[in-house]
């Protein structure tokens, strides 16, 4: 698996051109040509004449509290003004003010959209903010997941600048009224005010939306004029309705904007260990998501685990470090558990319907493999002149359940894996058990690895199997401790309470 990145260079570009110029003099037409061939072979960004280098940033340094801003967007161009009043957290990033404002006024995210901050929205000290079809081709500018609002946003009378279609080309000026303090149970995003409905898709910028809110009010003097105009334009046919402005209903937005899930579990709710994983998310759906996850993982609240229930999550591993006591076990030449041993497991700890066979030999009976490489891994057991000995903190943990499901809970997924893939499909499977996800657990695993950036070799995103394969030690690691119902053909099925309890601890506590 890969992940992707996107760059852009211009340097040299001045370059080529004076060389260009300096080659051509006195030279006839077909040498010209050759001349230039060579050189565009050589200088790709001549190819583009609309190529530019980005523009110094205009962004600022985020602050360190999180305030409540008061904003006015206004749709330019319309008369009257057409605009809605907004309140958003400051922390907010503009891939979700992008889709604040899809709601506050309608629109349907059919377009793409750009923001940017400068004098002007073509001005060439113009620095753009944009949307993810944008980044991945190649153009001038900034992710704007990666820009947050107090970025861009600083003081009141400050303006930041939104387009969205541009064909209809509707241009957007968010404008930053007031700063206040920020009560922690204040919704994210919510609308407060506006006057006049929201254009519909696709009606042809202000000038059409000006001639539909008219045709579609009985009431409006310019009602005829409208008519007649649009059935000029589309023809006497027109069904007016079609491009009905969408009523202004600050009720209905501020329920849109609950569901958005900006009001989910921010950076502050994330445990330290999975903040990382988290601002690797790259898309607005994946950090949408992901929000969502972990309000619903409630990994803000204590994880307890009392000694009876330690006790029965934990007993292959109890098993095991009985087994192994203060004398080991002896290995075999090729270092696995002799088949005396593997049979005892199967047997003990009722493992004969996970696995089919005679259970003679450690390597070819996954269940007691995976038992006792886990248990290594996670520093209980380890290996010594061809036996299977206690280590120093197996022999400490050997009396104490509670401190061994707290060591097995932090080791998940295990610090060891070397794939980055695999421990980032543990933590996102672990944190679809914790949010209670129960069906298609795989398919939301494979979505947000998309969303951090892994692709296969080709650039293709990563199916459900795929996703499932590279959780499979984190998977494996909660069927050992009894965070799936037993079921026959389905070895990870329904997760249990105990499953829950688990994935919540490890996602605390990982390293």
């Amino acid at each position: 698996m890969t992940q992707n990145g996107a760059s852009s260079n211009g340097a040299g570009k001045p370059d080529l051109l004076k060389e260009f110029e300096a080659s051509i003099a006195g030279l006839g037409l077909h040498d010209m040509q050759t001349v230039l061939e060579e050189l565009l072979s050589r200088g790709g960004e001549l190819n583009d004449p609309f190529h530019r280098d980005p523009p110094p940033s205009r962004r600022r340094p985020r602050r360190d509290d999180v305030v409540t801003y008061r904003v006015r967007v206004d749709v330019k161009g319309t008369k009257p003004p057409l605009w809605r009043r907004l309140e958003l957290a400051s922390d907010l990033f503009l891939d979700d003010v992008h889709d604040v404002i899809q709601f506050a006024f309608g629109w349907t995210d059919s377009h793409l959209h750009r923001f940017a901050s400068g004098p002007t929205f073509h001005s060439p000290e113009t620095e753009y903010y944009l949307c993810e079809f944008e980044v991945d081709e190649g153009e001038v500018g900034v992710p704007e997941g990666d820009v947050r609002l107090d970025e861009v946003l600083v003081e009141p009378g400050d303006k930041l600048l939104y387009n969205y279609d541009f064909g209809d080309d509707w241009e957007h000026v968010v404008k930053l009224e007031a700063i206040a303090p920020r009560d922690d149970d204040a919704p994210r995003a919510l609308c407060t005010g506006g006057k006049r409905p929201g254009p519909a898709e696709d009606c042809g910028g202000v000038h059409g939306y000006e001639l539909f809110v008219a045709a579609n009010e009985a009431s409006s003097p310019e009602r005829e004029r409208a008519i007649a105009e649009l059935n000029r334009i589309y023809g006497d046919d027109i069904d007016f309705s079609w491009h009905a402005p969408t009523p202004f209903d600050i009720a209905q937005i501020n329920d849109a904007l609950a569901e958005l899930g900006v009001d989910s579990a921010g950076e502050s709710d994330v445990p330290g260990p999975l903040a990382e994983v988290v601002d690797a998310v790259r898309t607005t759906a994946g950090r949408r998501q992901l929000r969502t996850l972990l309000a619903q993982a409630a990994l803000d609240e204590q994880v307890k685990v009392d000694p009876e229930t330690a006790a029965r999550m934990s007993r292959g591993y109890l098993w095991l470090m009985n087994r192994v006591g203060d004398d080991g076990i002896k290995l075999t030449e090729s270092g696995y558990l002799p088949p005396s041993v593997v049979k005892a497991a199967l047997s003990e700890l009722e493992l004969e319907d996970e696995w089919p066979g005679s259970g003679s030999r450690e390597h070819q009976t996954a269940p007691v493999l995976y038992l006792r490489e886990s248990a290594q891994a996670a520093g209980l057991v380890r290996k010594y002149r061809g036996k299977l000995l206690l280590s120093s903190r197996g022999r400490a943990l050997r009396d104490d359940p509670v401190g061994l499901w707290w060591r097995l809970a932090e080791q998940t997924p295990s610090p060891k894996l070397k794939d980055p893939a695999e421990m980032h499909a543990g933590l996102f499977f672990l944190l679809v058990v914790a949010a209670g996800v129960a069906e298609d657990r795989e398919e939301v695993v494979a979505d947000l690895l998309g969303a951090v950036g892994w692709r296969n070799a080709d650039g293709t995103l990563l199916t459900p199997f795929m996703a499932s394969d590279a959780a499979f030690e984190t998977k494996a690691m909660l069927r050992r401790v009894g965070g799936f119902a037993r079921a026959p053909g389905s070895p990870f099925g329904r997760v249990t309470p105990e499953g829950v309890l688990f994935a919540q601890a490890a996602l605390r506590t990982w390293p």
